[in-house]
């Protein structure tokens, strides 16, 4: 009897053991992953250690010769800071770029990982240079936008909801493109499966991944060396807890194939942080009207600077076809 006592209280510790330690491991990993850091989201969420693109001679021209043309822009051009409010109560943070004539012509364009509207400025130059006006939000815990959690795509995809609705509310015969950047990119796609308006003509995703738990799953491989079981379990179960979602539900592969909206998929062909591969694979997905870019010897959203002028004539003449 006293033996039996022994074991049951070795397994009880064991498992306690296992059970602490997994609890470190998941908190662990959402903290470095998905929680704000002091206010701000910085690079410090990313690995010092690796492995970075080597840009090449064009896409660093292309990109100075892309910051002069902003900072011109920015001297220039009028612009209006604004927020809305989230359905959990967050003030959410974005800056408008208006044409000098009135249009109709509107785009709202979601930025990446731990960046801000700043850093999607050459987008916004080259959308407003055709004639649009612009809404480049902050996401949620990013910038200047509230929040202490970063939604991946799935909990922005409800904010870009009420940007729609907020643009709406500006100009009611507006014809609204969605576009976004790698997390950006799987926003837009996430908030293609939801009931949008019909004044959302067209969406434009450049570099986003298929779901929350197969990025993870490729950074875990690609920067560590290490399986997702556990790390990721355990990190989904404090993700449910702490930012009330979990990795598999957030999937723009499941959203495009409710998608009704006509949809232009792009991607860098030397991508290593949202592998190419998952480029091919959403756009089979997609059911709606749809087509498809990959920029050979671009690397994780570089697409836009390394052939700028193939890159953007095929988004403009994608978006003829449904901008009046």
């Amino acid at each position: 009897m006293k033996k039996k006592k022994i074991i049951i209280s070795i397994i009880v510790f064991v498992l306690l053991v296992i059970f602490v330690g997994l609890a470190y491991v998941g908190n662990y990993f959402f903290n470095y992953a998905l929680v704000r850091q002091e206010g701000i989201v910085t690079e410090a969420n990313i690995d010092p250690n690796a492995p970075q693109s080597v840009e090449t001679y064009a896409e660093v021209v292309n990109k100075e010769k892309s910051k002069e043309d902003v900072s011109k822009w920015l001297e220039e051009v009028k612009t209006e800071d604004t927020t809305i409010l989230s359905e959990d109560g967050l003030n959410l943070w974005g800056k408008l770029y208006f044409q000098e004539e009135k249009t109709d012509k509107w785009v709202i364009i979601a930025h990446g990982y731990t960046s801000s509207h700043e850093d999607i400025q050459p987008i916004a130059l080259n959308f407003y240079n055709k004639g649009y006006n612009v809404l480049t939000p902050d996401m949620r815990a990013h910038g200047n936008s509230e929040g202490k959690y970063i939604g991946m795509g799935w909990l922005d995809r409800k904010d870009m909801l009420l940007w729609i609705d907020y643009v709406l509310s500006l100009d009611s015969n507006s014809q609204i493109v969605l576009y976004g950047e790698s997390m950006g990119g799987a926003t837009v796609m996430m908030t293609s499966g939801e009931d949008l308006p019909s004044n959302v003509k067209a969406i434009i995703e450049d570099c986003g991944y298929t779901s929350v738990q197969e990025m993870f799953e490729a950074q875990l491989y690609e920067r560590f060396g290490l399986p997702p079981f556990p790390i990721l379990n355990a990190a989904e179960v404090v993700t449910s807890i702490r930012a009330k979602y979990n990795f598999d539900e957030a999937s723009a592969l499941e959203q495009v194939k409710k998608s009704k909206t006509p949809m232009l998929f792009t991607h860098g062909g030397n991508d290593n942080y949202v592998p190419t591969e998952m480029v091919y694979r959403l756009y089979e997905a997609a059911q709606c009207e749809k087509d498809i870019l990959v920029i050979e010897g671009a690397d994780h959203g570089a697409a836009p600077d390394v052939d700028p002028d193939k890159y953007y004539e095929k988004v403009f003449s994608f978006l003829g076809k449904y901008i009046n």
